[in-house]
């Protein structure tokens, strides 16, 4: 009978030995997803549904990124994964803060589209019509694109200094956009970019001012509500929609703003689609890539939309280096996202509260579930 040979004790080894990196322990591998992490995952989203789900549960249990409360993807039309976090669900209502600037610019081209604005053209403020006011110079373009001119310092130090803190909470919170509109011009119009909420407050006033040109507050109220209803809302399937007001009739255009996460994945959508809603267009298509197309003074915004480009300086909303160019986003306060990438056929929603100082790595969670799904 033959006699066996026995391995030595090297031969043995050496293989664990190779596979541990030169005596180190071998990482664990990846425990499987959990159950609540799987079952907020469709049977087929488009990629590895395990690699979706870890993504999504990513979101709500890493450190370091804040408390998310509802998280929804879409690919292709269809609902790839949905989660929420405790105490939140499909029909609670969530601020866009300044997400609600997107609406605000999509509502100033329908009213564009009808007639009753033009891009280039002056808006009708009274105060800026007056012979020699400098501030008859800027035009609806340059408040889409944050280049009016205004002096508008966003977050501004201390806070209570800043336009956006002082026109909503302080002296200009009875009339926020007679107060954006009377501050002076601390640049040309169209020369510089800067992001500001008070523009869109007068974004809203121009487009209540064109509906509703004599009226009181409450008459000022109804008529962007019936608007809003008839045009967004209800062509969308946007029933949770609801805008907040100040004491001027003048809906708050640059953060309050709300819906609930399945009606601002439909908000998404309607972007992805170029202003259509299942073949009914309801906004140009030619709108909706001016708003997504870069701004003269900045790279990475287009009109009233964050866009996937490098700024050109320090600034990073998004990821430019990861995702496609043709990413474009509804960004708020506190970490609410609308990522739209039409060449992904993707939607990602993402609200809760994130710090100013965890957004980073909230936005690198983001880019992951983006990176899942291939383009073209």
């Amino acid at each position: 009978m033959p006699r066996r040979s026995v391995p030595s004790r090297l031969a043995v080894l050496l293989p664990a030995l190779l596979l541990s990196g030169c005596g180190e322990p071998a990482p664990e591998p990846a425990r499987p997803p959990t159950a609540a992490a799987m079952n907020a995952v469709a049977d087929d989203p488009g990629v590895n549904r395990e690699k979706l789900a870890r993504a999504v549960d990513a979101l709500f249990t890493r450190e370091g990124i804040g408390e998310t409360r509802a998280v929804i993807v879409m690919h292709a039309g269809e609902v790839a994964a949905e989660r929420y976090g405790a105490g939140y669900g499909p029909q609670t209502r969530f601020v866009g803060w300044s997400m609600a600037k997107t609406v605000t610019g999509v509502l100033i081209g329908m009213l564009v589209a009808d007639g009753r604005l033009r891009l280039d053209d002056s808006p009708p403020i009274p105060r800026w019509q007056r012979p020699g006011d400098p501030r008859g110079e800027i035009t609806v373009r340059q408040l889409m694109q944050m280049r009016s001119g205004l002096r508008h310092e966003e977050k501004a130090d201390p806070v209570y200094t800043s336009p956006e803190v002082r026109m909503m909470f302080l002296d200009g919170r009875d009339d926020m956009a007679g107060w954006a509109e009377a501050q002076p011009l601390e640049s040309e119009p169209g020369r510089t970019f800067d992001y500001s909420t008070p523009t869109a407050v007068i974004l809203a006033d121009v487009a209540t001012r064109v509906l509703a040109p004599d009226g009181e507050a409450a008459a000022r109220q109804r008529a962007m509500d019936e608007f809003i209803a008839a045009r967004l809302a209800v062509p969308l399937g946007m029933r949770s929609l609801t805008a907040e007001y100040d004491a001027a009739g003048t809906m708050v255009g640059g953060s309050m703003v709300w819906a609930t996460a399945p009606d601002w994945a439909r908000f998404g959508e309607f972007l992805r689609h170029k202003g259509s809603v299942r073949g009914a267009q309801i906004v140009p298509r030619g709108w909706i890539e001016f708003m997504t197309a870069a701004s003269p003074r900045a790279p990475d915004y287009g009109g009233m939309t964050w866009l996937n480009r490098e700024s050109g300086g320090e600034r990073a909303m998004l990821f430019a280096e990861q995702g496609p160019a043709s990413l474009f986003a509804a960004i708020g306060h506190l970490g609410q996202y609308v990522l739209v990438s039409p060449e992904q056929k993707l939607v990602v929603v993402r609200l809760g509260k994130t710090d100013q100082d965890d957004r980073a790595a909230l936005v690198d969670a983001l880019a992951e579930i983006v990176a899942l799904y291939p383009g073209r």
